[in-house]
């Protein structure tokens, strides 16, 4: 166990404060490449059970997994020109090998879409060989000029959907599936509620006839996008042929989607539940959902022994426990459990081995419950499930309480200032949100499906015409 740091309080420096919390939380190291992680076992550890709980949602949707190659050709790339104009600033490209130059360039994925295009066109020859809905989980490479630990880094991990349909229908609704998969994920393990909605032509995927997206909010009232999923129609079976016999014997271009999150929701789980003693990992992820503390053992060795009973009476009860027995004060203990984000922590010391008693301390409230060693188990569960519960509601209500509807361009100014999100009628196209980003700092996050307040505007805050279109901004991640 290390010496815990300072934290920097939340209100005080955000962007320190979210340093400070992944540095003494011993989430990660920084890599021997500039922007570039080193994910440790905690944090790659929410990340395995994201992949294994998201994993299992797919299936419900007949998704399979498999893997395609890391190097995309050159030509590959350039049969979608959208595509590689939307990624050409972030691509790494590989030019020679052994000192000598290739007649080719390859590039490191950025995403998959040209490599699942070129695997699809030999896979699909009728009707019958669809739908192919598939899914690989990898890392992927994007030479970001500006990193920040989970949030953006050059190097990450995701997982990417990439699905093949016969008609347009059925893709558009797959598309719409795999955001509520999210939607739905999100909110059940990662306590994470979301704004969900389309994006707009100007921030919508490279090569996507529309994108969809679930926005999440920080607790410093900044955007984040946390899943997107992209109905891409024939932008990308036309340019490699992928096509098949319908029903009536004609041949026809696919229809495809694409869709995926990634480590990036690593961020957005520090960044919605921490505090300023930590981070906080929701129970339904968390690889320890409760550390077992022993308080003066050394000196009386029946608490150690009672300490591991009860800890294997968790265990085969299904919980993730983690015994403490070092010889660090209580202090330290309680502290290194806070910081590492653990939900819920027991403590056993020779008062309470006496009253037959253990203590039970709450991560999200510090709230602390005696309860007979007998109920142990049911109590740790019910309190498991309240603060999953505690830490979704919260997190709500931040998000709904924290919209504001405008009706002029100083308005919006004023609220985008104030750090909250604006939800308005706005009719502008990708130039004037080029403009507003450029004056505000804010971006549009999505076109709501549903409206979280009752808007009364009919006419558009920047160009004052009236529209039916209600769009969300805010400062983003």
């Amino acid at each position: 166990m290390k010496k815990l740091d300072k934290i920097t309080p939340q209100n005080e420096d955000f962007a320190r404060w979210y340093t400070d919390v992944i540095k003494n939380g011993d989430l990660m190291a920084y890599g021997a490449s500039k922007g570039s992680i080193i994910f440790k076992p905690l944090s790659f550890g929410i990340w395995d059970n994201i992949r294994l709980a998201l994993d299992k949602k797919f299936k419900t949707k007949n998704v399979q997994n498999v893997y395609l190659p890391l190097l995309i050709p050159e030509s590959l790339l350039q049969k979608e020109k959208d595509h590689l104009e939307g990624f050409n600033p972030e691509l790494a490209t590989i030019t020679e090998v052994g000192g000598k130059k290739l007649n080719e360039k390859f590039y490191i994925r950025p995403t998959s879409e040209t490599l699942f295009g070129d695997f699809f066109k030999n896979e699909i020859e009728s009707h019958n060989d669809l739908p192919l809905i598939y899914n690989q989980w990898v890392n992927v490479l994007r030479w970001e000029k500006t990193t920040n630990p989970f949030l953006r880094t050059r190097e990450f991990l995701w997982q990417e959907g990439h699905t093949m349909h016969a008609n347009s229908l059925e893709a558009i609704t797959l598309t719409k599936e795999m955001l509520k998969v999210y939607e739905d994920f999100l909110k059940e393990y990662l306590a994470l509620p979301v704004l969900s909605g389309q994006k707009t032509e100007h921030e919508k995927f490279s090569g996507a006839e529309f994108t969809l997206t679930v926005e999440a909010m920080m607790k410093d009232k900044k955007a984040l996008q946390a899943g997107t999923s992209h109905y891409l129609g024939q932008n990308f079976t036309k340019p490699f042929n992928i096509s098949f016999k319908n029903k009536d014997n004609q041949q026809e271009f696919a229809y495809g989607t694409s869709w995926g999150v990634s480590t990036r929701l690593l961020g957005a789980l520090i960044m919605t539940h921490g505090d300023d003693r930590g981070i906080i990992i929701p129970p339904k992820i968390a690889p320890t959902q409760i550390d077992f503390i022993e308080l003066f053992a050394n000196k009386n060795e029946s608490i150690h022994l009672k300490a591991k009973e009860l800890v294997n009476q968790l265990l085969e009860n299904d919980l993730l426990v983690k015994l403490d027995d070092s010889d660090k004060g209580p202090g330290f203990k309680a502290a290194n459990s806070e910081i590492h984000g653990t939900p819920l922590r027991i403590e056993l010391g020779p008062k309470d081995l006496e009253n037959n008693n253990v203590v039970l301390i709450r991560r999200d409230t510090l709230e602390r419950k005696v309860v007979a060693i007998d109920d142990i188990v049911k109590e740790a569960k019910n309190l498991l499930n309240d603060i999953q519960e505690n830490l979704y509601n919260k997190a709500k209500e931040r998000l709904n309480s924290n919209f504001v509807e405008v009706s002029t361009y100083e308005e919006f100014k004023e609220v985008i200032a104030s750090g909250k999100w604006v939800l308005a009628p706005f009719d502008g196209d990708g130039e004037i949100e080029k403009i507003i980003k450029e004056e505000t700092g804010a971006t549009t996050r999505c076109i709501p499906f549903q409206l979280p307040i009752e808007i009364k505007n009919d006419k558009c805050f920047y160009t004052k015409k009236k529209t039916n279109r209600f769009v969300a901004f805010a400062k983003a991640y």
